[in-house]
């Protein structure tokens, strides 16, 4: 697998400014509204919920971060009259107070997690991520979809940037018309430079045992994986 370029990405630094990481996260929570990040994500959570009904799907969101995935797919459902119990973990405690003031009355669940040193929980639906893989290195990554696999009772989901040119200078562009957070200006080339093609990504799902998974292109810049547990 050809070499990513990984930049330490500034909203990992714990040293970062409470008030300059809110202001990073509000406007990641806008180029995500701008990407449509949850809609790849909602289809499919759509239709298993419908296979499962009337039970609720339960689906647990990793490395969170404000919620904005979860959040955005609870009021999907609550439009569609479809079933999700829906929960986010991060490590951030920032991330989490953010997240846990913008869900509102919206019945989710919010809590403090490290997945790359702690067993995930095994009561959940689908397993889902959104942007978190291409923070990792390749044996980080595979642990974390292995650890996915496991802990799933039904179906892996990650949603995540498909490294290209054109996808980097349509990210660049994107992060100064939409936040003036210079934390994003950094972060999101940065991101995308980081992160994986779909060949690699597929080759990551292999070698994690996540045999038979699908991987499609979604627009705008991403690709969206899915796995069924057998």
């Amino acid at each position: 697998m050809k070499a990513r370029r990984i930049v330490p990405e500034l909203m990992d630094d714990p040293r970062l400014p409470a008030e300059e990481h809110i202001h990073a996260l509000d406007g990641l929570a806008r180029l995500n509204r701008w990407s449509w990040s949850d809609a790849g994500l909602w289809a499919v959570l759509r239709q298993e919920a419908i296979a499962i009904a009337p039970r609720s799907l339960r689906v647990l969101d990793l490395a969170t971060g404000s919620g904005d995935v979860p959040i955005s797919l609870a009021h999907r459902a609550a439009r569609a009259g479809v079933k999700l119990e829906l929960a986010g973990c991060d490590i951030s405690e920032n991330a989490l107070a953010v997240a846990s003031t913008k869900a509102g009355d919206a019945n989710l669940h919010f809590f403090r997690h490290d997945v790359r040193s702690e067993p995930l929980p095994t009561d959940y639906d689908v397993i889902v991520t959104s942007l978190f893989l291409h923070h990792l290195a390749n044996v980080d990554a595979v642990a974390v979809l292995r650890a996915m696999a496991a802990a799933t009772t039904r179906m892996v989901v990650v949603n995540d940037l498909n490294r290209n040119r054109f996808n980097l200078a349509l990210v660049h562009v994107a992060g100064r018309i939409l936040t003036r957070s210079h934390i994003v200006h950094h972060d999101g080339p940065a991101s995308m430079r980081a992160a994986f093609t779909i060949p690699e990504a597929k080759a990551l799902a292999a070698e994690a045992g996540l045999n038979g998974a699908t991987i499609r292109t979604q627009f705008p810049c991403r690709w969206l994986l899915t796995w069924r547990k057998s």
